[in-house]
């Protein structure tokens, strides 16, 4: 499984991440998998603040495999399955310590216009970037 995902990074728990029945509730792996992407793409040069692009979120979906609690840390591993003209579809694991598979899922980005907010070009450097974590 590691060695489907080009890129990977360790996300920490936190405390109010558990729900009332001890475990990371579902909807906090949502922002784990934002927090993983946006992670990749500042390392991989989008200027999240002032480029004229910017990635919006179309669709996201997130498969439970199996629990994880405060204090765990996850493994986060990203690969691109789909790289269109304006569009990126990411895929996402997350592993527990032991490898034990936590969740999967998937997070669809349409790039656009920051301004007009009209679909764009995701940005050359980037896309090199990108190219380099197609999965076949």
């Amino acid at each position: 499984m590691r060695e489907d995902y080009g890129y990977w990074t360790t996300i920490p728990t936190r405390w109010n991440d558990n729900d009332v029945y001890g475990h990371v509730n579902n909807v906090v792996h949502y922002a784990f998998m934002d927090t993983l992407i946006n992670t990749w793409l500042i390392e991989a040069g989008l200027d999240i603040h002032g480029g004229t692009t910017i990635g919006l979120c179309v669709e996201s979906h997130c498969n439970y495999r199996s629990s994880i609690s405060f204090p765990d840390a996850m493994r986060a591993g990203l690969r691109i399955g789909h790289l269109g003209r304006s569009s990126v579809r990411y895929e996402i694991a997350f592993l527990a310590a032991d490898d034990t598979v936590i969740a999967e899922g998937h997070f669809v980005h349409v790039f656009v216009d920051r301004t007009t907010r009209k679909p764009a070009e995701v940005p050359t450097g980037l896309r090199g970037a990108m190219a380099g974590l197609v999965y076949p």
